[in-house]
């Protein structure tokens, strides 16, 4: 599956956050088996004036560096001390936004997922930021890798129709004021692999 090109992650972030949507996370392993997942959830981080967001005010720390860097590379890093989790840096180098990969629906690794994990059902074995992560490896030796790499990379897939599209407040992020309630949480209609249901 070929790479979606550098340009598609140098655009308006929430923009970005809706398009990846339909589109194929792909992780190679060390071993050369290759596993992949489409991405139906996302949510959007719009930098200095998103409270919600790590560079919220243009906070510039060793963790937030990769924020800063052109469109296009793995932002990952870790909560809670055990869960990584994995954005794609959108927007350009200076503009420091990011979107977080929340959930996937398994393609490619069906029969290593379902010996990892046998009392998982398949569409949990990637809804969340910190299950994918698990399951992909993506772990912090990933950050900072351009999503055109042959280890992980974002390829195309199937244009997800906007009245397909779910758009919600992020989760986790209530200290965040009046950003706490942005609508930008973006879902495909229907997925069984999201993270959380959406509020009624």
């Amino acid at each position: 599956m070929k790479p979606l090109p550098l340009s598609f992650y140098r655009r308006d972030t929430e923009t970005v956050a809706r398009e990846l949507l339909g589109q194929y996370l792909c992780r190679r392993l060390p071993d050369g088996r290759l596993l992949s997942g489409r991405i139906v959830e996302a949510e959007a981080y719009l930098g200095v004036t998103d409270r919600a967001c790590h560079t919220f005010g243009g906070r510039r720390t060793p963790r937030t560096e990769t924020m800063y860097a052109n469109g296009g590379v793995a932002y990952v890093y870790l909560i809670y001390g055990m869960y990584h989790c994995l954005n794609a840096v959108a927007s350009h180098e200076g503009e420091p936004e990011a979107v977080l990969i929340r959930a996937l629906a398994p393609e490619q690794g069906h029969d290593y997922w379902q010996e990892q994990y046998p009392k998982l059902k398949p569409h949990q074995w990637l809804s969340g930021p910190g299950r994918l992560c698990r399951a992909l490896h993506v772990d912090k030796t990933c950050n900072g890798l351009s999503l055109r790499s042959d280890e992980l990379w974002i390829a195309r897939g199937k244009k997800i129709e906007a009245a397909s599209i779910i758009s919600s407040p992020r989760i986790g992020v209530d200290y965040a004021g009046e950003a706490t309630l942005w609508p930008l949480r973006f879902s495909v209609a229907g997925e069984r692999s999201v993270s959380r249901p959406h509020p009624k």
